[in-house]
């Protein structure tokens, strides 16, 4: 099997509505800018092991917050992913609408919501999210949380449109073991998991502040969670936060 498999099939959703803000924050330093990338994975694609276990590597890495998002366009094949939803299939169609390139497969990366990569090269997203640290994040974001809200915080930045408040629930580590498919028999152990994405709000640049309920955001099965800025729907990330151990 090649290095990525790739699928053509299309289908778009829309985006859930925000919730109300109010002012607060600062901008984002260089230093304290993270790079975000998202690596899109099946359970039911054989390319997909050597991407999963360098994104364990990447989240070990100063600076980087490495999620993973399973998609449900393989489950044909034999094998109903356990981790996957039809929101992170739709997630990265409209990033490929976005860029004008339909370019959807598995494994696939992509850094800063911005360039792809087959997850597994290396040596390319490792440029890649050097490159990005030297470009740092525009607005600031901070997350925090305690057992009845999460608290979204952006800083106010000029020039960027509105941008779209997502938060993403993680299960930091799982081991899956596979019967069916083109990998059954082996199990694989999968590392911040996205559970879901919930839109917190729209941003327009003004210093805002987003509160949910916790129990509204959090399943049972997290321990973490990361916020993220971003243009438009699916747009370049200008912002990112974390809460939670997402390198352990």
């Amino acid at each position: 099997m090649s290095s990525a498999r790739t699928i053509s099939r299309r289908g778009l959703l829309a985006a859930g509505a925000g919730l109300g803000f109010s002012l607060l924050s600062r901008p984002a330093s260089a230093a304290d800018s993270p790079v975000v990338v998202e690596l899109f994975s099946s359970q039911g694609c054989s390319s997909c092991p050597p991407a999963d276990a360098f994104l364990a590597e990447l989240r070990r890495l100063p600076h980087v917050l490495a999620l993973t998002l399973h998609v449900d366009y393989w489950d044909y094949l034999g094998w109903k992913d356990t981790l996957a939803t039809p929101e992170f299939s739709q997630r990265q169609y409209d990033y490929a609408k976005a860029r004008g390139d339909m370019d959807v497969y598995t494994p696939q990366l992509i850094v800063n919501g911005e360039r792809h990569f087959v997850g597994s090269a290396r040596d390319k997203v490792l440029a890649a999210v050097e490159a990005a640290r030297k470009r740092p994040m525009p607005i600031a974001v901070a997350l925090h949380r305690n057992d009845k809200e999460i608290v979204v915080e952006v800083g106010a930045g000029e020039g960027h449109g509105d941008a779209t408040v997502w938060l993403m629930p993680i299960m930091p580590v799982i081991k899956v073991k596979i019967l069916k498919g083109e990998i059954a028999g082996h199990e694989i152990e999968y590392h911040n998991v996205v559970r879901k994405i919930l839109p917190g709000g729209m941003w327009s640049g003004k210093a805002s502040r987003f509160v949910l309920p916790t129990d509204g955001v959090m399943p049972p099965d997290c321990t973490a969670c990361v916020a993220l800025l971003q243009r438009g729907k699916v747009g370049p990330i200008l912002g990112a936060a974390a809460w939670g151990n997402l390198s352990a």
